[in-house]
């Protein structure tokens, strides 16, 4: 946007999860060096997990809401696919035994303490976990990721998801450069596929590839200002950040965090679930999505809920769904002229 005088950001914020590869070195920084924004506007990375990027998009609402600034960028990156192995240092000379962790996802250099006083299951694990607390039934979520898949591909053919894609062009070492601006994780799946599919944890488990979101990559960045210098730059104000709030929740269920953190920005914010036009909730996996909807004492196919599909279908590149929700979510708005958005997700511990 040429109308911007991008001197005037104050900061970049950007969520990311991994932090083990070339994202190592405060990739919000890295970010705004490569976009060529002024060296003079700063960067900061925040990690929190699956909930980074949401998380640096309320950061950056609440510095505007404070009066510390009038002008941030926003978002969140993952590069899943290139998320490198890691080995610690041996323990002692010469040793063969270190183990070989891939950063993908997951626990890595495990803390004995964390270990001891709270287990550190794998996030498939903890899905499994919730579906066998709340009696989640494996045929609900594999309806869940049949309605994430079609849903997303509508979306996709109707062109809803063209408006927050940036096309990326891939040069080949032959040939025309690959351009690549629609997502490529849906599937043309079907329920009697994915009853098919073994449980990932353990061969009668729930929890499958077909009902679990995929590894990806992705990235998202929103332009947030106060109204001065939105009407200084002649930016059009698309959505307002109300409220933001999180909770904790036994690691070993973490899947369940959205319920109890829409509760809280429920009561801050004086709304009511009666008064949400749109959900975004986070499909980390079925079992937990259901979960979370029960508990908030909603119905299993909620209209509102995902309504362009949901990570099982986009896929979940950690530190950027977060961002990614946001987004969907303000365009739905539009779309179908509601007032007011929820976006919640589940954050791994």
């Amino acid at each position: 946007n040429k109308n911007v005088d991008w001197q005037a950001v104050s900061d970049v914020l950007y969520g990311c999860a991994n932090q083990a590869g070339e994202d190592n070195r405060n990739v919000a920084r890295m970010s705004a060096l490569l976009a060529g924004l002024p060296l003079e506007v700063g960067g900061g990375t925040i990690n929190r997990l699956c909930g980074s990027g949401l998380d640096a998009v309320g950061t950056a609402a609440r510095a505007i809401k404070a009066g510390e600034t009038g002008l941030m960028i926003a978002g969140g990156v993952e590069s899943m696919s290139r998320a490198p192995f890691v080995m610690p240092k041996a323990e002692s000379a010469f040793s063969r035994a270190n183990a070989v962790y891939d950063t993908t996802i997951g626990w890595r250099f495990v803390n004995k303490l964390m270990k001891a006083q709270y287990g550190v299951d794998s996030m498939p694990e903890t899905a499994e976990n919730v579906a066998t607390d709340h009696k989640i039934e494996r045929e609900a979520q594999d309806r869940m990721a049949l309605a994430s898949q079609q849903r997303a591909v509508a979306a996709q053919k109707s062109g809803f998801f063209d408006a927050e894609i940036v096309p990326v062009s891939v040069p080949q070492k032959k040939g025309d450069a690959i351009i690549v601006n629609k997502d490529e994780h849906p599937r043309d799946t079907s329920l009697e596929a994915l009853a098919k599919l073994k449980g990932v944890v353990r061969p009668d488990g729930t929890v499958t590839a077909g009902n679990a979101s995929g590894v990806n990559d992705g990235a998202c960045a929103l332009l947030l200002a106060d109204e001065a210098h939105a009407a200084k730059y002649g930016l059009t104000p698309r959505a307002r950040v109300v409220g933001m709030a999180t909770a904790g929740v036994p690691p070993r269920v973490m899947g369940i965090g959205p319920a109890p953190a829409t509760e809280k920005v429920l009561k801050l914010t004086g709304l009511t679930l009666d008064q949400i036009d749109v959900i975004e909730l986070n499909e980390a996996f079925a079992a937990q999505g259901l979960a979370v909807l029960r508990l908030l004492g909603l119905k299993d196919d909620d209209a509102r809920v995902n309504i362009n599909g949901g990570a099982i279908a986009l896929g979940h590149p950690l530190g950027a769904s977060g961002a990614r929700l946001a987004t969907t979510a303000v365009n739905q708005l539009h779309k179908g002229g509601g007032r007011y958005a929820l976006c919640t997700m589940c954050i791994g511990v």
